[in-house]
């Protein structure tokens, strides 16, 4: 049986999403919880965009010690220079180098012959290649690449030395029928690619992204890329978690297997929906909250006679679980401990003893304490490691017959404090406006949501919230038992995220 190594690039593609801008700390968590998961190889970002996704890039490829860490270059010597400076520390370091290939950027965007292409891919590769011995090599575009010239591409590519070669539907046009017959040629025309590993990369325009990388496992691929939730700038990438969960449950089509610990798929999707605020739909495939759900009255007589008849994935199979009560206001701090790592966090003592200090705070708002509330307040402190701003009080006056007036009191990181007062078309909008004069900058708010945490009137209230300042956008989240406070720590972490970008911007890659 064949075995699918995933490839992901959450931390890359996923985070090209629009608004979507992930601090070190994140990048990190969401890292581990990748190599928890059982990813073969985390794209961890673009070290040659910018100083901080080179440091961000750096600390993933020293903190992860399972899977391949790597970093995308474009085929420049400096792209790769840089991408060696970030993952050289890692266990497994990898360098993903991409080339357009197709006549419509040859032409449009590289302005650059066929020859020109086929010069310029060797010599990356071959440059990459004296630094890591894992070198995979995009022919960006390939779906639209006329097949004999994609092929002299790939063979000149492995010939340099590239040991993984992806063909990816970058802008999401292929059918299922078309991406795996692409492959089929290849390997007929090409036959040296059975010493490499070939690898698919489906973008989702046309909704054909999960199908194109399955018809791609049928013609012969032993890598699948993808993301998370399938977040992606435009209509997202081939969300992984599908993949793997049609190769498992159809096992007896397919007859490969992957090596995930599927167990952690649930946990993984709601970690990756909370830090970058892109939520979950409910329909979605595997993890969206109705996936399991049967209203139908024939669906739920069926069901309970016997699941099979309209289950064919058992919710516990990605770690969906009932949540009950773990802990209360009397758990000690080694209770504390053990349920943290039972949920796969390894904290140092002093992060602990923080963490702590605000469960036990929690445990006097809330009757009962989740997994989900422990879950969220841990992504909380440690969102508030990087703060420039963070906020110590708010102070409102509201009435239905009143002017909503709200005054905030921000401390910056080196301990200034500064109060202002302003008057709104409601909470919300009078703490956000107060909020900006303390700042001493205006900003556009462009999205606002609200989702409970957990049930009960005493449930914690996670709300995201989205910027704009100029080009800029930046998304930030905050969480508490009073949504008024979340929504002010939403929109200072949201502040603090782009003021960060304005000193480090770089241009995203299709």
């Amino acid at each position: 049986m064949r075995t699918i190594e995933i490839f992901d690039t959450t931390l890359r593609d996923g985070e090209q999403s629009p608004g979507v801008n992930l601090s070190l700390n994140e990048k990190v968590e969401i890292a581990l919880q990748l190599e928890r998961l059982g990813v073969s190889r985390i794209e961890a970002g673009f070290a040659a965009a910018s100083p901080g996704d080179l440091l961000s890039v750096a600390e993933v490829a020293k903190r992860v010690k399972d899977a391949t860490v790597i970093s995308l270059s474009r085929s420049k010597t400096v792209d790769i220079d840089k991408s060696y400076e970030a993952i050289k520390h890692a266990v497994n370091p990898g360098i993903h180098v991409f080339l357009a290939t197709s006549p419509i950027h040859r032409e449009h965007k590289l302005r650059m012959s066929k020859e020109e292409v086929i010069e310029n891919a060797v010599a990356s590769v071959k440059y990459a290649k004296q630094y890591v011995s894992h070198v995979q090599f995009s022919c960006e575009d390939a779906g639209r690449t006329e097949i004999p010239y994609l092929a002299e591409v790939v063979r000149a590519a492995i010939a340099a030395g590239a040991t993984v070669i992806n063909l990816p539907d970058t802008v999401g046009y292929l059918t299922p029928a078309e991406y795996g017959n692409m492959f089929r040629e290849i390997r007929r025309m090409v036959p040296e690619v059975d010493g490499i590993k070939l690898s698919c990369h489906c973008h989702d325009d046309l909704g054909l992204a999960v199908a194109n990388s399955l018809a791609a496992i049928e013609a012969g691929v032993t890598q699948v890329e993808g993301t998370i939730n399938g977040i992606g700038e435009r209509a997202g990438n081939t969300s992984l978690e599908e993949v793997v969960m049609a190769l498992e449950t159809r096992k007896d089509y397919f007859n490969v297997h992957t090596n995930w610990h599927l167990k952690e798929i649930a946990r993984t999707s709601q970690l990756v929906s909370r830090l970058t605020g892109m939520i979950v739909p409910g329909n979605k495939a595997i993890v969206g909250a109705n996936a399991y759900a049967h209203e139908s009255g024939i669906h739920q007589d069926g069901v309970l006679k016997e699941k099979s008849t309209y289950e064919i994935i058992k919710p516990e199979t990605v770690g969906y679980k009932s949540n009950l009560l773990v802990l209360g206001k009397h758990s000690g701090r080694h209770a504390f401990k053990g349920k943290l790592e039972e949920l796969g966090y390894h904290l140092e003592s002093e992060q602990i003893d923080k963490t702590f200090a605000e469960f036990k705070i929690l445990c006097d708002k809330k009757k009962e304490v989740t997994d989900d509330d422990i879950l969220a307040l841990i992504d909380a402190k440690m969102a508030e490691q990087e703060e420039l701003y963070s906020i110590e009080s708010i102070q409102l006056a509201y009435g239905n017959q009143t002017t909503p007036t709200a005054s905030v009191r921000i401390v910056t990181s080196d301990g200034v404090v500064r109060e202002e007062a302003s008057v709104g078309n409601g909470s919300v909008d009078s703490i956000y406006k107060a909020i900006d004069r303390a700042v001493g900058e205006d900003f556009t708010l462009i999205d606002y949501r609200i989702v409970s945490v957990t049930t009960g009137q005493d449930a914690l209230g996670e709300v995201f919230v989205r910027l704009q300042q100029g080009e800029l956008f930046s998304q930030g989240r905050g969480v508490s038992t009073d949504v008024l406070e979340a929504s002010a720590i939403a929109y200072v972490r949201a502040i603090n995220k782009l003021i960060k970008q304005r000193g480090d911007v770089f241009e995203p890659i299709a």
